[in-house]
């Protein structure tokens, strides 16, 4: 080190001898000069110099302890979330993930989300006819919300589908509270239910209808639909499911998460059984979980994929398949190596066994007509005693619901977010609504199975040990727990992997989603 001196650089040196150790960390340090230097050279280094270079001397002590325990601690949870590359180490908590009190939902408005014009001062009305069963509808309503505020315009409440494969008749408020949707959502866009009288008397045509592509941007919506809109005053978007692009700005994304996880509440109906329902179950255990099976004759039909039942299978799916005149001819065996067909029963319940959920577990069992009954169900059942559906548990005051699939749905909605664990065996509408709900609300246990490594572990089941396959199983299933490591930025669909809505609790960024309240 050199020190300046009256324009001669003059050297100047330190030695530090170590007082002592302890776990590898330096605790004591002794300041050790050249002496014969520093007596002939004392005067030309200044109080201010010496102090300046021990402090330098700390800093650098500091930094290096800090990125030591930095280190340390960060080491410490890849371990725990189990790096991918290898397998299950240690004991994990397959009911709830160690991490998941780290995060909370975040959706609040940003400082630049200005309130909604007034409906006199809006570009016009927007009509919205959804399309799908329960929850692709959900998405729909949730993406008009965003479109309505993209577009400036006046939202009226959604249509629901009435003419799909499940041919409920329910409108929009007999399965959410139409109220409280308007009122959450009052700062973000306008609604109405419907459009005024007098505003409808002096439209010279009515309202004009049109259909965007799928997944459009909000660039498509100012430059092709708000002209539409201006010049007519108000318009309706037909078949109205993911027409609006996943990933967009992080305000509106945000306005996705209230729209769906806050301002779309069931009706008192609904809710109340949803929630007896969740009551009886905790009457008689502690913990459960909740499967959602999708095994409807329609959906094997629609997946083109061999399920085991031989020539009888085969001819009954094949014609309900020719219902849909562009469906493609595919080769079940291909299907399946590529992760595409929904789990069996039996294999759902082989997977949760495997990850080490024991046959006294509970489970609710949420799922409309299974192709084949109770045989189908039956190697489940066998795996888990404890089976429960909502028809087992209900009684007659499921009665007032069995006309309408959507309600039905609904009900059983409720139950699966609520559940410790909520498991499904598809890659439908639901699992990812409930998966990304399930996120934001405090990344509950939810597990999706792996399908394309699953099916080749289930297929050579029978040539390993019980233990072998447990081992197997694991390993596929890491990244498909449920884990908060899983969320990144960009991956998969938004209602599933909301990240713009999910804040670290370190972050101080927004306010919990426990207080719906503060978001309004």
């Amino acid at each position: 080190m050199l020190l300046k001196k009256s324009g001669f650089f003059v050297p100047f040196y330190w030695d530090y001898k170590i007082l002592g150790r302890e776990g590898g960390m330096v605790f004591g340090m002794e300041k050790r000069s050249d002496s014969a230097l520093l007596a002939s050279r004392k005067r030309w280094a200044p109080r201010s110099v010496v102090l300046g270079m021990m402090l330098f001397a700390l800093g650098l002590i500091s930094l290096f302890a800090g990125h030591v325990v930095s280190d340390i601690e960060w080491t410490r949870i890849q371990k725990a979330w189990r790096s991918r590359k290898g397998g299950y180490s240690g004991v994990v908590d397959i009911w709830k993930s160690e991490f998941s009190n780290l995060y909370y939902g975040c959706s609040g408005r940003g400082p630049h989300f200005h309130s909604a014009v007034p409906e006199r001062k809006s570009n016009g009305y927007l009509l919205i006819a959804t399309s799908g069963g329960l929850n692709q509808q959900r998405t729909g309503i949730t993406d008009a919300v965003v479109v309505a505020r993209i577009l400036n315009a006046t939202l009226v409440v959604p249509e629901l589908d009435h003419h799909s494969f499940w041919k409920d008749n329910s409108d929009f408020v007999n399965i959410f509270d139409v109220d409280w949707f308007m009122s959450f959502l009052s700062k973000d866009v306008k609604i109405v239910k419907r459009i005024p009288d007098k505003v409808m008397r002096s439209m010279e045509k009515p309202p004009y209808t049109m259909r965007v592509p799928r997944k459009s941007s909000p660039e498509y919506y100012l430059d092709e639909v708000l002209p539409i809109l201006l010049r007519r005053r108000a318009l309706q978007l037909t078949k109205f499911d993911y027409r609006l692009a996943n990933w967009l700005g992080e305000d509106l994304q945000k306005l996705r998460c209230r729209v769906n996880y806050h301002a779309l509440r069931f009706t008192r109906p609904i809710e109340t059984l949803g929630q007896k329902l969740i009551t009886t179950m905790r009457s008689m255990t502690s913990r459960f979980i909740a499967v959602h099976l999708r095994f409807e004759p329609d959906m094997l039909a629609f997946s083109g994929c061999y399920y085991g039942g031989g020539e009888k299978e085969r001819s009954e799916l094949g014609a309900i398949r020719k219902r849909w005149e562009t469906l493609p001819d595919l080769i079940p065996e291909d299907e399946r190596s590529r992760g595409r067909c929904p789990l069996t029963p039996h294999e759902v319940g082989l997977m949760l066994r495997a990850l080490g959920f024991g046959n006294d577990s509970y489970l609710y069992v949420a799922s409309g007509e299974i192709y084949g009954g109770g045989k189908t169900l039956q190697p489940l059942k066998d795996l888990f005693p404890n089976f429960y559906t909502k028809e087992m548990l209900a009684g007659d005051d499921l009665k007032p619901f069995l006309p309408f699939a959507s309600r039905l749905a609904a009900i059983d909605y409720i139950v699966c977010d609520e559940s410790d664990v909520f498991v499904t065996n598809n890659n439908g509408n639901m699992a990812k609504i409930l998966a990304g709900r399930r996120r934001y609300m405090g990344h509950k246990r939810t597990i999706r199975p792996n399908s394309k490594k699953l099916s080749s572990l289930f297929k050579g089941r029978d040539k390993m040990n019980t233990e072998t396959f447990a081992k197997k199983v694991k390993s596929c299933q890491k990244g498909f727990m449920g884990e908060p490591d899983e969320m990144r930025p960009g991956r998969g669909d938004f209602h599933e992997f909301s990240s713009s809505c999910i804040c670290r609790k370190s972050d101080n960024r927004n306010e919990s989603s426990d207080n719906p309240k503060k978001l309004l």
